[in-house]
């Protein structure tokens, strides 16, 4: 397992508003450690996505940013302040839940404004700011209707909409487009982008959905058992994955499990696998394991020898799906394991169930990473029934 990523925070008295600074976070919960000595800082401005399973610490993180959780250990700054003991009401941050709490008795326009009576803002205020927060969400002419007549995209948006009306630094959200359905997923993770990139809030978002993150996110921040894997543009996270953990995580992975050779390459079932080591090289000898994408791997007739020539491994094709512009095939290459393997649809070769097939690849495509490091509720390593091997 790699070192986790430690992110210094600095202390920024006079810093620009929204921007958010953890600083060696600790929480207990009994006798588990949730948060780690997490280290974090969020830029002003940036859509950051705290990213990884149930039980990583992603969602105590965002509450004791809120203020529903105090650490243990360490200090939480919102924009160069410390807001240790501080109630959430006091600081300059709303949350957005999974579950969208809105008023069924209210008509929308009073939800969105619910805040704003809170704080006793004079009636003619509130109105223009529920008209100007509505019209960011495009639901102004919904402003008289119970939100039990708007569809579950239209609930999530009045949510936000109440949210941002009383224009925190910080945005935080808590897995808000859970309940969605995947089209409307989709719509509203543009949606909600865009509705960031306009506004210029800091947005603090936490999912265990990695094309969310991968969609959505300036930054991620991985994480595993209440620390960071890795912190990087979603570019970097995918291209470059820092552990075998992050590369399960994100994205589907092809994993062969062996032992590391000296320099560049792992000795697997498939012979010398060669690539680019991912973090930290492992020792000759030790376990390692190389990870191909799916989108990376070739196919081609099996050789007639039935004996590998070069980097890549025969098998026999168990299936193939149809993803819209892309075909997945599922190869069985022996030792219980199968290749998935990506091509586009447009021109892909002829393939069906039992061909016999090679699956190739560039070295330059392989990361190698020492251990193995892969989560054992990992989707991504595809193990095949005994019988079916």
């Amino acid at each position: 397992m790699s070192s986790p990523v430690s992110v210094p925070a600095q202390s920024t008295t006079g810093a620009a508003p929204g921007g958010v600074e953890i600083s060696d976070v600790t929480k207990y919960y009994g006798d588990a450690t949730a948060v780690d000595r997490l280290s974090l800082s969020i830029r002003p401005g940036e859509f950051l996505s705290l990213l990884g399973p149930s039980g990583c610490g992603k969602t105590t993180t965002l509450r004791m940013i809120a203020g529903f959780e105090h650490p243990d250990a360490g200090d939480i700054r919102l924009s160069g302040r410390s807001v240790l003991g501080l109630p959430p009401h006091k600081r300059e941050v709303n949350t957005v839940f999974q579950a969208y709490a809105l008023f069924p008795h209210m008509t929308v326009a009073e939800n969105v404004a619910y805040g704003l009576q809170q704080r006793r803002v004079p009636k003619a205020e509130q109105r223009a700011r529920v008209a100007e927060a509505l019209d960011m969400v495009q639901l102004r002419r919904f402003a008289d209707r119970k939100p039990t007549q708007l569809s579950g995209g239209q609930q999530q948006r009045i949510a936000l909409s109440r949210a941002l009306i009383n224009r925190p630094s910080v945005l935080l959200l808590d897995e808000p487009l859970a309940a969605l359905d995947r089209q409307l997923r989709e719509e509203m993770q543009l949606e909600l982008k865009l509705l960031q990139a306009r506004l210029g809030t800091t947005f603090v978002f936490v999912t265990h959905d990695q094309a969310e993150a991968l969609s959505m996110s300036d930054r991620i921040a991985v994480m595993r058992a209440g620390r960071i894997e890795q912190l990087a543009a979603p570019a970097d996270i995918y291209a470059e994955p820092a552990s075998a953990y992050v590369a399960a995580f994100i994205g589907q992975q092809n994993f062969l499990h062996g032992t590391a050779l000296g320099g560049d390459a792992v000795d697997t079932f498939a012979g010398a696998v060669h690539g680019r080591w991912g973090g930290e090289q492992s020792r000759p000898g030790a376990t390692a394991v190389a990870a191909i994408r799916p989108e990376f791997v070739r196919l081609a007739p099996a050789t007639a020898s039935g004996v590998v020539d070069g980097p890549g491994v025969d098998g026999t094709v168990l299936g193939v799906s149809h993803l819209g512009e892309t075909l997945q095939v599922a190869v069985d290459v022996g030792r219980e394991q199968a290749f998935l393997v990506r091509i586009p649809a447009p021109g892909a070769p002829s393939v069906a169930a039992g061909d016999a097939v090679r699956c190739t690849w560039n070295p330059d495509d392989v990361r190698l990473f020492a251990g193995d490091g892969i989560p054992e509720t990992s989707t991504h390593v595809i193990a095949l029934p005994k019988e079916a091997a």
